[in-house]
C-alpha cells in the first residue's frame, strides 16, 4: 500500500470515528451517518490498496 493511499484510508477512518462519536453524543443521526460512511470510505480504499498489494507481490 502506498504511503500517501494508506494515510489517506486511516485518515478517512479517523475523521469517521469522531463524526459518528460526536453525532451519537449530541443526538444528530445524520452526522452519526455521515460518520459511518466515511468510515466505510476509509475501508474500502484500504481494501483497495492491500488487493492492489497483493498482485504487485
Amino acid at each position: 500500500m502506498s504511503g500517501t493511499e494508506k494515510s489517506k484510508a486511516h485518515a478517512e477512518q479517523a475523521k469517521g470515528k469522531v463524526k459518528e462519536t460526536v453525532g451519537r453524543a449530541v443526538g444528530n443521526e445524520r452526522m452519526t451517518a455521515e460518520g459511518q460512511t466515511e468510515q466505510a470510505k476509509g475501508n474500502a480504499r484500504q481494501a483497495k490498496e492491500g488487493i492492489k498489494d497483493t498482485f504487485r507481490h
